[in-house]
Parts: C-alpha cells; sequence; structure tokens
C-alpha cells in the first residue's frame, strides 16, 4: 500500500507547513552525512551568483588564494610519463609570476620567498614552476599550484620558541656530553702512559 506524502511526513513524527512543491521539503528526508558541506563549513556559501569575498594576506599569515590573472600559466609538450599522448599533447605545465609586483602577497613573504627560492627566480624577476608529473594537463596545473602554495606556505612558517623545557633538556644533554667526553680523554692518556717505556734514573 502505497502512503501520501502527509502519511509520510505523520509517520515520521514530523510537522511541516503546507507547501507547493515537494522540493521545497526534500531536505526533512535526505540522508546527510556527519561530513557534509554544512556541517563541515556552517557559515560558508554554495551561492556561486554571490559575489566571494577574497581573503587578503598580511604579514606571514597566507590566506591561500593565488589570483589564476595575476600568474601567467604556459603549456608545453612534457617529457614525463604518457606513451605518444606526450607527443600529441602540451601537458607541461610552467607556472610563473613576476614576485616583486606581485599584490596578493605581503612584503614579508616576498621578501623570504626571493630569500629562500633565489634559484627558481629568473633574471626577470619571475619566479618559475613547473609540473610535468602527470599525462594530464589540468592534473599538471593543480600539482603546480600545489607546489606554489606550499613554496609560500614554507617560507611564511615561522617557528616557535623553544620551551624552558627543551632548553633545560638541551644544556643537561651537552653537559653529560662534555664529561663523558673529558672521561673517555682521561682514559685515554691514562692508556697511553701505560705504554711508555720506564725512565731509568
Amino acid at each position: 500500500m502505497l502512503l501520501s506524502r502527509p502519511n509520510i511526513l505523520r509517520s515520521l513524527g514530523r510537522t511541516v507547513a503546507p507547501c507547493r512543491s515537494l522540493h521545497n521539503t526534500a531536505w526533512l528526508w535526505c540522508f546527510r552525512s556527519a561530513v557534509s558541506l554544512d556541517k563541515i563549513y556552517p557559515e560558508s556559501d554554495l551561492d556561486l551568483t554571490k559575489p566571494q569575498q577574497i581573503p587578503k594576506t598580511k604579514g606571514h599569515n597566507f590566506s591561500g588564494y593565488v589570483p589564476m590573472d595575476k600568474v601567467q600559466v604556459t603549456y608545453s609538450r612534457s617529457s614525463g610519463p604518457g606513451g605518444q599522448n606526450v607527443n600529441k599533447i602540451n601537458t607541461k605545465v610552467d607556472l610563473r609570476f613576476h614576485l616583486a609586483s606581485a599584490e596578493w602577497l605581503s612584503p614579508e613573504l616576498k621578501e623570504k620567498l626571493a630569500t629562500k627560492h633565489k634559484t627558481s627566480i629568473t633574471s626577470d624577476g619571475f619566479l618559475v614552476i613547473r609540473s610535468d608529473k602527470t599525462r594530464s594537463q589540468q592534473l599538471n596545473l593543480a600539482e603546480a599550484m600545489d607546489k606554489l602554495r606550499h613554496l609560500i606556505y614554507t617560507a611564511a612558517f615561522v617557528p616557535p620558541p623553544p620551551a624552558v623545557e627543551d632548553i633545560e633538556r638541551a644544556r643537561r644533554r651537552h653537559e653529560a656530553a662534555t664529561r663523558e667526553r673529558l672521561r673517555q680523554k682521561k682514559l685515554r692518556s691514562v692508556t697511553k702512559q701505560g705504554r711508555r717505556a720506564p725512565e731509568l734514573s
């Protein structure tokens, strides 16, 4: 026996205001996982028509946002895996941007990137990242973007100051190592003295 919609809702013990279409009340009996997007990101909105607020990078805190209109992406033939596919499709990705004029990075991050990754910067001041790991152009682009974010995150990382317990532990280890070194040196000196020929008076 098929039950009507009001009977189903009544059997589930739920009361719903009258609506014109089933779509308005479909969320009541649809399954929602514990890791659904509305639970993981309760303050986010999946409506793409609304203007999104671009996160800004302040100091060493990189927001993770990379504006694609400020990054030059070029594709070329790859020497990586893919067989004849690499001879037909431009799968290699070269991603570059001018470091000094990158407004989406803070001056602190620019200075750290220029210091830590100076071998990846050309004479014109462009930071270049390449990827030809896969035979897919989109996957290589995603890997290049991941490399770029990883470079920025590692440059932005500031190690925390050592705890007092760690400093004391390191001091005790250093003192113990010094005592052991002096003890071994003394034993070695006694051994060498025992090997000497007796002096005739």
